[in-house]
């Protein structure tokens, strides 16, 4: 697919790109979006590299973004950027058991409160619901907290929900159309490409890619033929990325084209797509972006 340009007047790209003009964008409604966040590397370090053949694979089949940005460094306050428009006034990886939970509105309240479903999947979280900051299943492979911003949201009060929603990997269904409306994945610390071997950063990139291809592969071939997409990112680039924070994001369903575009997005403006799916309430940040227009069948 030749990829498309920026710069065209905006009665053009409000049908084709960006749009000041969302009610003209026809947006799909998927029964199933699965999010994976991956960990600290940038767009370089992934788009064509021989370690990471199933998401170039994925990036084949479905929209690539080459101009994708993280929100800014260290990891958790962009996963708090995703999830609920909002750096949440934290700027470092500190556990946040003590400051939480938060009352401010996020994507998985906002959610449930229309009628839809919501569940996170974390690899090697202890047990259903966990608060812990961290846990080390093996050496290496480690659930840590900062990476599953929702635990911040996990309680009784307003735009909280209940503990149940958070669970270990290992319960996300082999029957895709027993997933939530919405849901996250995030693997742990050894197969998120976050820890590195002896053997360097590619065999951590090499473990993380193998690990989609097993655990999601069957979803995304599901995903194609009903209705259902594959939100994949990551958190933030190795900070040494030429275009700052830099990451790769790719796109995959049944109602996505395939192709390469050079539209510039950023954490923000899928948290902001995501909402224009469902007619979403828009949350702090992802109301000053726009939603992704032009990759839509």
């Amino acid at each position: 697919m030749k990829k498309i340009q920026i710069g065209v007047i905006c009665c053009f790209t409000a049908l084709v790109f960006f749009s000041s003009c969302n009610s003209k964008i026809n947006f799909p409604r998927p029964k199933h979006i699965v999010i994976v966040i991956e960990e600290n590397h940038g767009y370089d370090q992934i788009i064509n590299s021989v370690n990471a053949p199933y998401i170039n694979q994925l990036a084949k089949e479905g929209t690539l973004f080459t101009n994708s940005q993280a929100i800014t460094h260290p990891s958790q306050p962009n996963y708090l950027a995703l999830f609920s428009g909002s750096t949440q006034g934290v700027d470092g990886d500190e556990c946040l058991d003590k400051k939480t939970p938060f009352t401010t509105p996020n994507l998985g309240a906002e959610v449930l409160h229309a009628g839809y479903t919501f569940k996170a999947y974390s690899e090697s979280l202890p047990k259903i619901g966990s608060l812990d900051c961290f846990y080390e299943q093996s050496k290496g492979y480690d659930y840590a907290r900062k990476h599953a911003p929702w635990v911040n949201w996990q309680g009784d009060k307003e735009n909280d929900f209940p503990d149940s929603l958070h669970q270990p990997f290992s319960a996300f269904p082999t029957d895709f159309n027993k997933l939530p409306t919405v849901s996250f994945v995030v693997p742990n610390e050894g197969n998120d490409m976050h820890n590195i071997d002896n053997d360097g950063d590619s065999s951590a990139i090499k473990r993380g890619d193998q690990w989609l291809n097993d655990h999601l592969a069957a979803y995304v071939e599901w995903a194609k033929k009903n209705n259902s997409m594959l939100i994949l990112t990551f958190d933030e680039d190795q900070k040494g990325s030429m275009l700052e924070n830099h990451i790769a994001t790719v796109f995959v369903g049944q109602k996505i084209k395939q192709g390469m575009y050079d539209m510039q997005i950023n954490h923000y403006t899928v948290l902001r797509t995501i909402e224009s799916m469902y007619d979403l309430p828009l949350l702090q940040n992802a109301k000053d972006v726009d939603p992704i227009a032009g990759i839509w069948k």
